[in-house]
């Protein structure tokens, strides 16, 4: 559903590369985790799938169309999710819903259907009425759902889909996430919180300053440790690989 072959993404000719040599590949039914710490890279990939950034080298595919080439194709397929909703405050919620709907061209029917099920879903059913600019934080990322399900899509694209949400509205969206993958779907999404990644992703990528240091079936990566000790593990190992490095540089 969602290939990434060798992407970079370098900022400035000369400059650092942001991702380097990215490779990972996302299958209908697959709940995918993207895991690293701030500036590893996570949000400059998720931006480059959805076609929000270019890219240097490489190529994306999504349901085997190239992100880059047929742009339209792709987006018609797939969702966004960004981790801080940028949405249009002076609509009401209904009216940035029948936007979007619009937007997509989904037909009356099923987008009254969709809008009462989703929306009653993330409790956001009486607040539909008031401009998104009352909204809090938390109601803005579920309106954001919601709008990002108007048109039945294939993918799901999301960076720190958790951030903001209450207990309740977060443990629906997981079980939302689950029967969206058993149902065909695919979800590539980046989290800070590992143990949520750890029940709920059927494949991680862990990468960290732009470089991928492990992917696969969860429990083949973590092992016999739990998710936070491998992820640790793995960081404070290129940390030690860092400072050794630097310190060679100093008695050279």
């Amino acid at each position: 559903m969602l290939q990434i072959s060798h992407y970079t993404k370098q900022y400035s000719t000369g400059g650092a590369k942001a991702v380097d040599d990215l490779s990972l590949h996302i299958r209908p039914g697959e709940i995918y985790g993207f895991l690293g710490h701030n500036g590893a890279g996570k949000t400059t990939t998720i931006k480059a799938c959805c076609g929000i950034l270019d890219f240097t080298e490489g190529e994306i595919l999504i349901n085997g169309m190239s992100v880059r080439k047929q742009p339209l194709e792709c987006k018609k397929i797939m969702a966004y999710i960004p981790d801080n909703p940028d949405l249009y405050e002076f609509m009401s919620g209904i009216q940035y819903l029948n936007f979007i709907g619009d937007v997509y061209q989904v037909p009356a029917d099923m987008r009254e259907k969709r809008i009462a099920e989703y929306s009653a879903d993330m409790g956001i059913t009486d607040a539909l009425a008031e401009k998104v600019a009352s909204y809090s934080h938390g109601m803005k990322q579920k309106l954001a759902i919601v709008a990002a399900l108007m048109h039945d899509p294939k993918l799901l694209i999301m960076d720190e889909p958790f951030v903001g949400l209450d207990p309740k509205a977060a443990f629906i969206l997981k079980k939302f996430m689950r029967r969206f993958c058993d149902n065909g779907g695919a979800i590539f999404f980046s989290t800070h919180v590992l143990d949520v990644a750890e029940k709920l992703c059927d494949k991680i990528a862990i990468i960290r300053g732009g470089k991928l240091l492990a992917d696969g079936d969860i429990n083949t990566v973590k092992g016999n440790e739990s998710l936070e000790e491998v992820f640790l593990e793995l960081v404070d190992d290129i940390r030690v690989d860092e400072d050794a490095a630097q310190e060679g540089e100093k008695h050279a």
